[in-house]
């Protein structure tokens, strides 16, 4: 058994930010069930979005944010949110992060305000910024799947269970335990994600007890590289925001008549918008004719575009949406505290309550430089934990028949994708309880492939829950049956927890307010 002050599960931004700024006082060990590097903070090609610009300001920032999210946040949060992020990012210049000289423009923000590195690269400079910037207090641990929070005796988290690619399990413990894991864009046919990234830690959390919210709020990026039939990767909104223009197969632009901002609609819209078109059995391309130095500015896209031989000379690129981003995850405060006392999570993991129904452009990097930098800072002044030693935990038990992860992947595709109705959502709920599985299955008997399917299972379920009780459409949640935004709606987060082996489902006011059970 293993101790460290500080247990952070990724090896994303979130997680190398809070380690960058704990590791003067505390030592902090990171595990990741794959590489630190895989991550689709590492893939990320968007940038971080802050007002430095003499033309811009926070408010500005906010107002944008604000209506993404479809009038589900709060603007108080909102408001410090983007102000932290502001000096964060300053931080980073002033610690020698290197950024492009130049802001860029993407989706919904009404002024140049996104900060890149390397052009389309931004994800992979950051990550070795900091990862750099490490010390020898921070040790980082591969190959470790984290599966189940392990609870002292008077119900505080401190500790994990994992298991390696050789089956062996291993058992830490820590003051803090951090999730830092990531999204669910891996449980979909079509995703920008890396494939890693499957939900596992919202999972392993509402398990535990953690309360989950928003999840049925996942944002489709509208352009992922389409090759084969298949979609193979990011296709930057920046390529929008440097003049790409979305067309038909005719050559006639797709967003001309939806929506006044055009190719740089919120992501949801666009989305919408060209899995429409798609549906009708049309293509969409993104023009780049009117980019010059394309190849310059955009070097990562223009090798993949390459490598599945698409020459960027030609002027389109075959798009198609995918799964990108959930707005939702384990609830937290504005420092990352769960409602389980000594568990904590940030990034993408974590529903902060900032993005609302739909997240602006690059405020996804932001977000995990700054609540990684706030628990920090949390951290370092809170008192010593009181811990108690950790109680007894089967180890035996397997969950029984599992859902084929490819069948899974297609059917969440399907029916909790872009457009939704009761109908589809019904089909995929009653397959999934079609498995016999409970939320009481023990998984330590499992290799970790099983184990990482159950923990899918879990998160599929939750997104699918979510899905059918929220009977509008806003944001990142789009039903066919329910196609308009309902206004009493307006503020509502719906909010899960696993309670003796049943799931409890409560719709909350924004301010936590228990309007329905």
């Amino acid at each position: 058994m293993r101790k460290a002050d500080v247990l952070i599960i990724g090896s994303g931004v979130a997680a190398l930010q809070l380690a960058k700024n704990i590791q003067d006082r505390m030592n902090v060990m990171i595990i990741t069930k794959s590489r630190v590097k895989s991550s689709n903070s590492y893939m990320a090609q968007g940038g971080i979005a802050a007002a430095l610009s003499p033309d811009d300001s926070p408010g500005l920032h906010m107002k944008d944010t604000l209506i993404a999210g479809e009038d589900l946040q709060e603007e108080g949060r909102v408001m410090s949110f983007v102000e932290d992020g502001k000096r964060a990012v300053e931080a980073l210049l002033s610690d020698g992060m290197p950024f492009d000289p130049e802001l860029g423009m993407e989706g919904a923000h009404s002024t140049k305000r996104i900060v890149h590195s390397g052009g389309d690269q931004t994800g992979r400079f950051l990550i070795d910024f900091l990862i750099s910037s490490l010390s020898e207090n921070v040790k980082i641990i591969e190959g470790e799947m984290a599966y189940h929070l392990l609870k002292d005796r008077n119900g505080r988290i401190g500790g994990v269970r994992t298991k390696d690619e050789a089956g062996v399990i291993h058992t830490y413990t820590g003051d803090h335990i951090v999730l830092a894991s990531g999204g669910v864009g891996g449980i979909y046919a079509s995703t920008s994600n890396h494939p890693s990234v499957t939900g596992t830690g919202i999972a392993m959390a509402c398990l535990a007890g953690a309360v989950v919210g928003d999840m049925e709020f996942i944002q489709f990026h509208p352009t992922l590289l389409l090759s084969t039939g298949r979609t193979k990767g990011l296709i930057s909104e920046a390529v929008r925001g440097e003049g790409g223009v979305l067309v038909r197969e005719d050559g006639r632009a797709l967003m001309e008549s939806i929506h006044p901002l055009k190719d740089l609609a919120p992501r949801h819209v666009v989305a919408e918008a060209i899995y429409r078109e798609r549906l009708g059995g049309g293509n969409v391309y993104l023009d780049i004719t009117g980019i010059q130095n394309f190849s310059t500015r955009f070097p990562s896209i223009t090798v993949r575009c390459e490598k599945e031989g698409i020459p960027i000379e030609g002027g389109r690129i075959p798009v198609a949406p995918g799964c990108h981003f959930i707005m939702g995850g384990v609830v937290v405060d504005d420092v990352g505290r769960t409602n389980l006392d000594g568990l904590y999570a940030i990034g993408e993991a974590a529903c902060t309550g900032v993005h609302g129904a739909n997240r602006l452009a690059s405020n996804s990097l932001l977000e995990g430089i700054v609540y990684g930098q706030r628990l920090a800072d949390h951290l370092k002044e809170a008192l010593p934990p009181k811990t108690a030693p950790l109680a007894h935990a089967p180890i035996t038990g397997t969950p029984g028949q599992l859902p084929d992860r490819t069948m899974l992947k297609k059917r969440m595709m399907e029916e909790a994708g872009i457009i939704r109705s009761e109908e589809g959502l019904q089909r995929l709920m009653q397959w999934l309880d079609g498995f016999g599985l409970t939320y009481e299955s023990k998984m330590d008997d499992l290799d970790v492939e099983d184990m990482e399917d159950y923990l899918i299972w879990v998160v599929s379920r939750l997104i699918g829950t979510a899905s059918l009780l929220r009977e509008e459409s806003r944001g990142g949640h789009i039903r066919r049956d329910h196609p308009e935004k309902r206004p009493e709606w307006d503020k509502k987060s719906i909010h899960m927890k696993i309670q003796t082996g049943r799931l409890k489902v409560s719709v909350y006011e924004s301010v936590e307010t228990k309007i329905h059970a």
